[in-house]
């Protein structure tokens, strides 16, 4: 499990390594261009019910820590998906239970929500 760490806030926020992994590529492609956007996610069953959303810029400190010790391949079209989401007026809205499911699974394409 992953995590990110975001502001001045203590806790980190976990996601799977393979999706941290590729929201580090797009996070950091769009900061570094200087394009603040959203990322949101509703909450998964281990936490209250509800949704969360993230606003990022590049002044905000961040910092991405993944469990595994060699990265894993990404996926070009998870890339691009997620890079034309976020991108969109909703911004980048993740499925985190197909992430997690894909987790104790075999591999498979993952790709944002629609929502």
């Amino acid at each position: 499990m992953g995590m990110l760490y975001y502001g001045d806030r203590a806790e980190p926020i976990e996601f799977p390594d393979a999706l941290l992994a590729h929201l580090k590529v797009v996070i950091t492609t769009k900061l570094r261009r200087k394009e603040s956007f959203t990322l949101g996610w509703r909450h998964t069953i281990t936490d209250p019910a509800g949704r969360s959303t993230l606003w990022l810029q590049e002044s905000i400190p961040l910092r991405f820590v993944f469990t595994s010790v060699e990265a894993g391949k990404l996926d070009s079209a998870v890339l691009q998906d997620f890079a034309i989401r976020a991108s969109s007026g909703s911004g980048l809205q993740i499925e985190l239970d197909s992430w997690y499911a894909a987790e104790t699974a075999e591999p498979q394409r993952l790709v944002a929500s629609a929502a």
